[in-house]
């Protein structure tokens, strides 16, 4: 009786440690998995941040009216071609 429960404690020790050692290994997989997820994340806020950049430089106002003026050959209107409505 005595045997028998020394090797039932004997085996709920190994199979504890062996959790354990899963335990660890999985705690040590996903570190790195959100370490990489943190780099990516950074990653898409630097892209991020250079679209917006980007997007508020191709937006102003002077570009677009340059555009206008040049490419599609726009021009202000003239005082006489300008209808102005009262309310």
């Amino acid at each position: 009786m005595k045997a028998l429960a020394c090797i039932c404690l004997y085996c709920a020790v190994l199979i504890s440690a062996v959790e354990v050692v899963i335990a660890r290994h999985e705690t040590r997989r996903l570190f790195t998995e959100i370490q990489e997820l943190e780099k990516v994340r950074d990653q898409l806020n630097e892209e991020w941040g250079r679209l917006q950049l980007e997007q508020s430089t191709w937006a102003t106002d002077d570009r677009i009216e340059s555009f206008a003026r040049t490419r599609l050959g726009m021009k202000a209107p003239d005082d006489n071609s300008m209808v102005l409505l009262a309310k």
